[in-house]
């Protein structure tokens, strides 16, 4: 005969309401102690076996109150975006503390990151990774309230009941197919020959999907032509060790080889207004501005970027490099915004701090013309009717023939060239 204690009943009863009562956030064990009492009936003998068992139970994410569980949505986009993917940086029970970054929406011009409102624990995510959504679509729940400081060893009986967890997500790698063979009979040699094909493939990201968009768009509409011309780099160069010291020291910012371009650019600009011009595609009309606004083309992990130098041809030297570094920072950050790389004018792609030697860059659609820098190498070149080794530089500008002739193409780059060999004419407006 064989019967069970009440106590056991009681116990797993009281256990389970005093854990009810509390609100853990972390990783807690709970504990829950049951008694049972087993009696042995023969005819003769009775016996009765205690036995004591521990239960280790593991609570996680549980809050009696309702209103801590708050849900985090899509932060607004700018108005020229109306959906993004998303891209997780945290999983469901991790920590976070207040303006932790969760995830980053990936828009095809920017990556808008999205912070915690308040510490607390991931309670779920609403969105798968790489899901799509749009300005105000619910992406996460938060259990609010402060993170532990430290997590408490799991004991052994829990380890058993809970799973691990999760990995984080990994690009999707295809499994390579077994080795196949190809077996050839010549004269009664056979020959056996073995390969494998392996891949990996990773999903294109919104922002290079619209890269991809925008160059292809370029060549389709543009009727792109390229002239090419070479710069006398040894003025810059000896301006710049000379000076470099002192102007950082100044200005806080080093004095690189993009000021003098982008300077030379805007004075170009400002005397061929035809390569600063763009053609309306509705109205069919020209638009001519009278401001230079200066896209730089940055490489960032995630693709290229072209945040934008605002009015130039009003800024000096030290005023385009601090403006840059910022804007290289805010990319190195991915902070830049929406209207940081929107309105552009003209661009500048500097293809040398690569090491490259020549290229042809593609027009940046709506603009009308791309200047693209190369590296500076010493070559042989004639100086008055010498031979000397200078530190050279290729220079290329594209730009679309339907709105720009040769003649103004050419005259813009000699314009660069002797700007930029010279400094000075600068000062003297020529």
């Amino acid at each position: 005969m064989l019967s069970r204690s009440p106590c056991v009943y009681r116990t797993l009863r009281r256990s389970l309401s005093a854990a009810s009562q509390v609100n853990i956030l972390g990783h807690l064990p709970f504990t829950v102690c049951i008694s049972l009492g087993i009696i042995f009936k023969t005819d003769s003998t009775c016996f009765f076996l205690l036995l004591m068992m521990t239960l280790n139970f593991y609570f996680y994410g549980l809050s009696c109150t309702d209103n801590e569980l708050v849900t985090v949505n899509t932060p607004p986009f700018a108005e020229s975006v109306t959906e993004g993917d998303v891209r997780w940086e945290k999983a469901v029970g991790d920590s976070v503390t207040e303006d932790e970054v969760v995830c980053e929406v990936e828009t095809d011009k920017t990556s808008i990151q999205v912070p915690t409102p308040a510490a607390g624990v991931i309670e779920e995510l609403l969105v798968p990774d790489g899901g799509r959504v749009e300005s105000g679509t619910p992406l996460f729940k938060l259990q609010k309230g402060a993170p532990p400081s430290a997590k408490a060893a799991p004991s052994a009986a829990t380890e058993d009941v809970l799973p691990p967890p999760p990995p984080p997500p990994q690009p999707s790698i295809s499994a390579p197919p077994p080795p196949a063979k190809l077996i050839v009979i010549f004269r009664g040699l056979q020959l056996t020959a073995c390969w494998f094909a392996s891949c990996l493939q990773v999903r294109m990201s919104r922002m290079r999907l619209r890269i991809a968009e925008r160059l292809k768009e370029a060549q389709n509409t543009c009727a792109m032509l390229t002239t090419f011309n070479e710069i006398d780099m040894t003025n810059v160069k000896e301006m710049r060790e000379l000076y470099k010291e002192a102007f950082l020291t100044k200005h806080n910012a080093k004095l690189g080889f993009m000021s003098a371009f982008a300077k030379a650019a805007s004075h170009a600009l400002m005397d061929q207004p035809a390569v600063n011009a763009v053609i309306d595609e509705a109205t069919k009309e020209i638009v001519y501005r009278d401001y230079v606004d200066i896209s730089i083309a940055v490489a960032t992990p995630k693709g290229l970027v072209v945040p934008v130098l605002r009015n130039v041809e009003s800024m000096n030297y030290a005023e385009i490099e601090r403006t840059i570094n910022a804007l290289g920072e805010k990319a190195r950050k991915n902070e830049l915004s929406v209207e940081d790389m929107d309105g552009g004018t003209f661009t500048i792609s500097n293809g040398g701090v690569f090491g490259s030697l020549f290229g042809t860059p593609i027009v940046n659609p709506p603009q009308s013309a791309i200047l693209g820098m190369h590296g500076v190498f010493d070559r042989p070149v004639a100086i008055n009717g010498q031979v000397e080794v200078r530190p050279m530089m290729y220079v290329a500008l594209s730009y679309d023939h339907r709105l720009i002739d040769g003649r103004e193409a050419v005259t813009f780059l000699r314009k660069i060239k002797a700007v930029v060999e010279d400094p000075r004419l600068l000062l003297l407006d020529m």
